[in-house]
Order: structure tokens, then C-alpha cells, then sequence
């Protein structure tokens, strides 16, 4: 897990692997470019994600709280037919989350980050009280988790709890020294960055959500800055036999003579082009209502309607005060919905043709 071993694994990738991080960091560029969205609707968007995120990354360790649930508990609505460990577990994944996305600029992926990372996610669960915010000390196993919360089988063996503060230093430096360089590119050195952290596993409980915290944190860190408007967690939730198969096809190669990673980096860049591809489509016109804030909604169903129009009857016709169409509308002209006509009071409003 040195940097020698990050090296060595990262080394003779297929033309596939960077094919893919060829397609993501395209789309990321797009985003980069295209995304010039109202504050309020980017706030909008954010909380929601928030959720789906919490839901899907609590849900694949076995939680059965779904995501109106979750939105009805952080509004402080009680929820009597779930288990206190389940919502415990959710509300320190949301608060965590929340403070990565808010956070991220300021914050210096470390080990010491990373264990106070782990006491905030499991600072509510009674039954980890004992050891959060500290490596594991007895050992522990990776389970596959069912739809029903229920263990299916072994994924794989982790690293034994008196090797795990070493492989985590080891695997932190290493990942430190190689994002703060250019040998590798970003994603390949996050990704090997999960998986390793995943084999060690080096906490008694929390590792899977734990990872995934991390993921968004990282991806943030490097630029990829469509991470808090699509959910990375859902993605993997919802292809989640894929997910425990890449890292079990992986993990089995980490004791023989040729280690590699390629099936895990295959599924989580595969995640990461998803995100990419749905963050773009929160641009697009097929999914424009999503982002579009109740004016502008209604202004943009008129044009839609009736193609062409004036500011006054927009006004007139939609109840909209003038100062806010002009809003309105200089915002969907930045998102090429719509275009400007005429100068002064000939001034029109017209849908573009998509």
C-alpha cells in the first residue's frame, strides 16, 4: 500500500481505463463550462442529493430507511417503526456529508482526518461508542449485505488489526504524495485509494459509508465539482452486485504474484462517467424543470407553449413582477433555453429549437 505498490498497480492500465477517464474528464469540462446556475437552484439541488446520498450509502450496510424517511428525521419528525441505530447512523452520515460539501476547500485529507471523519459519522450510534475515531482492535470481516439487510456471505479478509494503523499511514502518505503529483491521474489514484482502504478496513464498524464520504471529499478535492448535484452513492446502491464483485475480484489478487485493481477502477470509473453523464443532463432541456426555480418555471411552460413573447406579456400573463422576468430571463438565456429579439421596448423573448 506504499508508493512503490500504488505505482506498480497503476502501471500497464488497458486502453479501456483511459478511454473512460478520457469520457469523464469531457463531461467535467461541459459542467465546468455550462454550469451557470442560480445559487438558489444549486442549494435546491444540493439538499436533495444530501438525502439520496445518505439513503443509498446507509442502505447498502443494511439500513431500511428510505429517503422521505430521512427527510422526515432531519426535519426532527419521529419515526417510530425503525430501529435507533438506523436513524443514528443516518443522521451522523447526513451531518458528515453536509460538512464535506460545505467544507471541502478547507479541509487536509490525513489520517487524523480521516479518524475524526469517523467519529462524526458514528457519533450518535450508542453501540460504537467505544471505539469511533479509533483503528479497529480485534478483527474484523467484509460481509455482502442483502436488500433486507441481511449478510449473504463473505466479500473478503482485511488486515489484521495490530498491521492496520502501519497499512493506513503506509496507504495515506501514498495517496497524499501521488494527488499532490502528476505521475498518476487523480481518479486512478483515488480509486486505488478506496480499495485499499476497504481490504484494510481499519475500523470496527463504518468502513463502507466511511469510504464513501472519502470518495466524495477526494473527487471534490481534484476538481470534479458536480459531486454535490448527483449522487455518487445512489449510483453505486443501485448497482450494487457489480460493486461487491469488483472489489472481491480485486481483493483475491492482493496475496498472489499479479496483484491488480483494473476490475474495481473499471466499476468506479464507470460511477464516476454516470455521475458525469447526469450531472450534464441537470443542463439539458429534457431535465431543465428540475433545476428551474418556480418563476422561472412558469416562464419557460409560456415559451414553451407559445414560443415567442414580450416582457410585458410574460408579466401580464404569468402575474411575474417586470423586475423579476428580466431575471428570469437573462438566467434562461444562460442556460441557451431561450434567446433575445429587438432592442428596447421591441425587445421579445423566443424558445430556442432544440
Amino acid at each position: 500500500m506504499n508508493l512503490s505498490s500504488l505505482d506498480h498497480l497503476l502501471k500497464n492500465l488497458p486502453a479501456s481505463i483511459w478511454q473512460k477517464i478520457a469520457q469523464i474528464d469531457g463531461l467535467r469540462g461541459q459542467w465546468v463550462g455550462g454550469a451557470k446556475l442560480n445559487p438558489q437552484i444549486l442549494s435546491r439541488l444540493k439538499k436533495s442529493v444530501i438525502i439520496t446520498s445518505t439513503g443509498a450509502s446507509t442502505r447498502i450496510e443494511g439500513s431500511k430507511l428510505s429517503d422521505e424517511d430521512i427527510q422526515k428525521l432531519m426535519r426532527g419528525i419521529s419515526i417510530q417503526q425503525f430501529a435507533d441505530r438506523d436513524q443514528q447512523e443516518v443522521r451522523g452520515y447526513f451531518e458528515l456529508l453536509v460538512n464535506v460539501i460545505d467544507s471541502w476547500e478547507s479541509l487536509r485529507f490525513s489520517e487524523n482526518l480521516i479518524k475524526h471523519f469517523h467519529l462524526e459519522l458514528l457519533k450518535y450510534v450508542d453501540k460504537d461508542q467505544a471505539h469511533r475515531g479509533e483503528y479497529k482492535k480485534q478483527e474484523n470481516k467484509v460481509q455482502m449485505i442483502n436488500a433486507a439487510g441481511q449478510s449473504v456471505g463473505l466479500l473478503f479478509d482485511t488486515t489484521p488489526a495490530y498491521l492496520t494503523p502501519f497499512a493506513m499511514t503506509e496507504l495515506t502518505g501514498a495517496t497524499q504524495t501521488a494527488l499532490s503529483g502528476e505521475s498518476h491521474h487523480p481518479l486512478l489514484v483515488i480509486s486505488h485509494f478506496v480499495v485499499q482502504f476497504l481490504q484494510i478496513h481499519p475500523f470496527q464498524d463504518g468502513n463502507g459509508r466511511l469510504s464513501r464520504i472519502l470518495t466524495n471529499l477526494l473527487l471534490l478535492q481534484v476538481g470534479y465539482s458536480y459531486m454535490p448535484y448527483v449522487s455518487h452513492e445512489k449510483i453505486i446502491e443501485d448497482n450494487k452486485p457489480d460493486y461487491y464483485l469488483a472489489l472481491r475480484k480485486s481483493q483475491k489478487t492482493f496475496k498472489t504474484k499479479q496483484p491488480t485493481i483494473v476490475p474495481w477502477i473499471d466499476f468506479f470509473l464507470d460511477v464516476v462517467l454516470k455521475q458525469s453523464t447526469l450531472a450534464l443532463d441537470l443542463l439539458s432541456l429534457e431535465n431543465l424543470e428540475k433545476i428551474l426555480s418556480p418563476s422561472q418555471l412558469k416562464v419557460w411552460e409560456y415559451l414553451k407553449k407559445f414560443t415567442e413573447a414580450t416582457p410585458k406579456e410574460l408579466s401580464e400573463e404569468l402575474e411575474i413582477p417586470r423586475p423579476t422576468i428580466n431575471q428570469v430571463t437573462d438566467k434562461l438565456i444562460d442556460l441557451k433555453k431561450i434567446e433575445r429579439l429587438g432592442q428596447g421596448r421591441a425587445v421579445r423573448y423566443r424558445k430556442i429549437s432544440s
